[in-house]
């Protein structure tokens, strides 16, 4: 059914298909509130709409509508041959659908949480973010896999890792992870025009989230660039980076640091790999001091990376220890009380940037 499906999809004319950057017009500059998911959702029917070499494949996000509801409404409007429901087995469905981009087609394939993916880690290691390389570039593979990343709330550890620093360690792929609905329909839309494979990680919990966009954002042409970070909020004292969720917890920090004459520079990363190491060294060199903010494991994460690029590019600038916050060296916890200590939160982010401009209090005069 697949390959008929894509001998006429690939038959049919794409005059109609937008380009992959955003075109000047004029905007309104009313803010308009959507939420994560309604934005997710806007950026696949969009996509969908315009490109008909596009189709969506996962467990339920046909009949059900996505685990999430992510794909509210697209079965009814696409059909089952482009919304396609699979069975429990992410092993097949990826392998299906990175043959699918070896025929030219645009899969996107949704975990219903990226825990599941390593059943299907040699088809996108090895089938999706190799196959380029070893043809010398004969072989695109324009898939994205996307799908909730990291700690959710009581699920246990099994699906509560974040993979960010796994797959942006493998070259051939690129890494995408959205904060707020701007980042989740722009860099969406990019990942899904994108030739390569893109692994697009969102948070469970961020999905009800509204966030106000403009109706630049809000247009079908809204595409935002692989690879380049988003400055947050300026601050001259110390750089924060963060990425997904921990962006927000980023900004909240910068907010209780203002109060106490402490201005933050809060990166939201945006893409993991490609890292917009220019930004971050640009900050660095601004404020001095660096605070990296993650869920994931401390061992061998993004922040580590951040980290070595600053002290290879930028070490000459630092006044101070760069310091990372991630989560804790341990397979997340079940308990409510034992999850809140596994993750990153505010306050540790406060307490590491007053240790960076040497305002924290110290041990001895709190005894």
């Amino acid at each position: 059914m697949l390959a008929t499906a894509s001998q006429r999809i690939l038959g049919q004319s794409f005059q109609n298909i937008r380009p992959a950057v955003s075109v000047l017009r004029s905007y309104s500059s009313a803010a308009k509130q959507i939420t994560v998911r309604d934005a997710l959702n806007s950026a696949l029917d969009e996509e969908m709409s315009a490109d008909p070499k596009v189709f969506l494949m996962g467990e339920e996000v046909g009949e059900y509508q996505g685990a999430y509801k992510i794909t509210k409404g697209l079965l009814e409007k696409y059909g089952p041959e482009r919304v396609l429901d699979t069975p429990i087995t992410e092993a097949g469905f990826t392998g299906i659908g990175v043959g699918a981009a070896y025929y030219g087609l645009k899969p996107v394939v949704e975990f219903m949480t990226f825990n599941f993916s390593m059943q299907a880690i040699d088809h996108i290691i090895n089938s999706a973010a190799k196959s380029n390389y070893m043809s010398a570039g004969q072989i695109s593979v324009p898939i994205v896999f996307r799908g909730p990343n990291g700690a959710a709330a009581g699920v246990g550890a099994q699906h509560s890792q974040c993979y960010a620093s796994w797959y942006a360690s493998c070259p051939g792929l690129k890494v995408l992870s959205p904060y707020n609905s701007e980042d989740a329909r722009g860099l969406l839309k990019a990942a899904i025009r994108d030739p390569d494979p893109v692994v697009f990680l969102e948070n469970e919990l961020l999905y009800g989230e509204s966030f106000s966009v403009s109706d630049e954002v809000l247009d079908s042409s809204f595409c935002l660039p692989i690879g380049k970070a988003k400055i947050e909020r300026e601050g001259k004292d110390v750089t924060i980076t963060a990425f997904s969720k921990m962006v927000g917890y980023a900004l909240k920090a910068a907010e209780m640091l203002e109060k106490d004459g402490i201005y933050a520079e809060v990166i939201n990363l945006r893409s993991i790999r490609p890292l917009d190491r220019s930004t971050i060294n640009a900050s660095v060199r601004k404020t001095n001091r660096l605070i990296t903010v993650e869920e994931g494991f401390p061992q061998h994460g993004v922040g580590a990376e951040i980290c070595a690029s600053v002290v290879e590019e930028s070490f000459a600038y630092l006044d101070a220890p760069v310091e990372r916050i991630a989560g804790a060296d341990v397979p997340m916890p079940y308990a409510a009380n034992l999850e809140r200590l596994a993750v990153p939160q505010i306050e540790d982010i406060v307490r590491a940037a007053k240790r960076a401009c040497y305002r924290s209090v110290p041990l001895a005069a709190t005894a």
